[in-house]
């Protein structure tokens, strides 16, 4: 039975804006209230899903939120009418109303962690929705997530869904964007790589200083218990708490692992040496490609400023590995440099190819933050909803579906527009019909 890597991408919203709600996010923060364009942004992430698709990969799509989240004002007393509620909350508090408006649910590397079935003791793939409680707008989420999840992995025989953690900080989860997957082939035994910013019940542990650090150790071991996961299979690692304060506010601004090659820079990790001894330990004799980004070759600043880790690698029809970057790499003459030589190393990496994401770049997200991981086998794959994948077809209907509904330009301030929430909501209705997912969203369920 073949086995092989999903990668499904999170599909931009029609109300897709910079809001700069995510502090310690450096790109976020830096274009906060700039104008945006929801039908460019979107247009990108389905570009590059579809050259994906074309490479041969296994591509699909995963729906977006509704916003404004209308819901969850209300939960917070504003009342009437939709159009009153968002008036009013725009005015009252306009902090909240931003927050609810967000478009952070494009990064669907923070929708869930995603254990595969060869890595589970009943031998089904586990999600589990990322609870994200360090942002309230990114708290947001987790039940829809959950609902999108289970409409587009829609088999129970081969697909177990859990309810996201606890909404606490003490079991803070970032999803994805702080877990990585090793292994030899994709149906192979694997080890699961949990990276966690802190401690939250023991303070005396070293933790960051100025930002936050958004996943926590108890979080990551709660995951791996609900997903069946073997001690001697996990990896718990801390992040460098320098790291963090620098910018890096998960481990997939830094890092970024697929099959047997972990691609990382230097300050990743709190004592690294001990880290990637245990790693090295678990993931047994299989050959295993540990490559570390100096910072004399790459500085942290200049990680974070083109997302050179916030990359996917990807693994060809061939057996080569090709790392899908930004063209923010491009960009950068010391990583341009560093990817232009990275062939030449003894790894899998054989290829990079340079995409134009700028619309997620600027509101802090690259291709790995769009994209979530579904390592899977043949018949895995012809249980999901076929409807989500993408294909020639798909792809067209998808962009019609975005030129139809989608507006070319988006102030801050259209957000309380209640014209934009009707054709956000006569979009998303339209989709769930694309997608056959039936009823995933809250004004669809009144």
């Amino acid at each position: 039975m073949k086995q092989f890597e999903a990668n499904f991408d999170g599909l931009v919203g029609p109300t897709h804006n910079y809001a700069g709600l995510s502090i310690g996010n450096v790109a976020s923060i830096s274009n906060a209230s700039s104008a945006s364009s929801p039908k460019q942004a979107a247009k990108q992430g389905l570009k590059k899903m579809k050259a994906l698709a074309d490479l041969g990969m296994v591509q699909g799509v995963l729906a977006p939120q509704e916003r404004p989240d209308v819901h969850s004002l209300r939960r917070l007393g504003f009342t009437g009418s939709d159009a009153n509620v968002l008036a009013t909350s725009a005015k009252q508090a306009p902090a909240i109303f931003q927050a609810c408006c967000s478009a952070s649910s494009m990064w669907t590397a923070n929708a869930a962690t995603v254990s595969p079935s060869a890595d589970t003791n009943d031998k089904k793939i586990h999600f589990t929705p990322a609870n994200l409680t360090n942002k309230y707008h990114r708290s947001l989420e987790p039940q829809v997530t959950g609902n999108i999840l289970k409409a587009t992995f829609n088999d129970s025989r081969y697909f177990a869904h859990h309810t996201h953690l606890p909404d606490n900080e003490h079991f803070g989860d970032e999803g994805a964007a702080n877990h990585t997957r090793l292994c030899s082939d994709y149906g192979d035994s694997g080890i699961e790589l949990f990276v966690y910013g802190r401690h939250a019940f023991d303070r005396t542990k070293p933790a960051p200083k100025k930002y936050p650090a958004r996943q926590t150790l108890e979080a990551s071991q709660a995951v791996a218990r609900l997903h069946g996961l073997s001690e001697g299979k996990v990896v718990y690692i801390q992040q460098d708490p320098d790291v963090i304060d620098q910018g890096v506010f998960h481990n997939d601004v830094i890092a970024v692992g697929n099959q047997n090659v972990l691609f990382y820079h230097e300050q990743a990790f709190l004592d690294s040496a001990a880290a990637m001894q245990e790693v090295k330990e678990k993931f047994g004799e299989s050959v295993l490609h540990l490559i570390c980004v100096k910072s004399d070759e790459v500085s942290v600043e200049d990680a974070i400023k083109s997302y050179l880790f916030n990359t996917q690698i990807i693994t060809l029809g061939n057996g080569e590995m090709a790392i899908i970057a930004p063209s923010n790499c491009a960009e950068n003459t010391n990583v341009a440099n560093y990817l232009a030589n990275i062939a030449d190393q003894n790894t899998p990496i054989k290829h990079v190819r340079y995409f134009d994401v700028k619309e997620s770049m600027r509101n802090g997200g690259g291709p790995a933050c769009l994209r979530l991981r579904v390592a899977m086998t043949s018949q895995e794959h012809e249980a999901l909803n076929q409807h989500t994948l993408m294909n020639d077809a798909q792809f067209e209907r998808l962009n019609t579906w975005v030129d139809n509904h989608y507006r070319d330009r988006l102030d801050v301030k259209d957000l309380a527009d209640p014209q934009l929430l009707i054709e956000s909501r006569t979009a998303l209705d339209e989709l769930t019909q694309l997608l056959k997912l039936g009823s995933v969203y809250p004004f669809q369920q009144v």
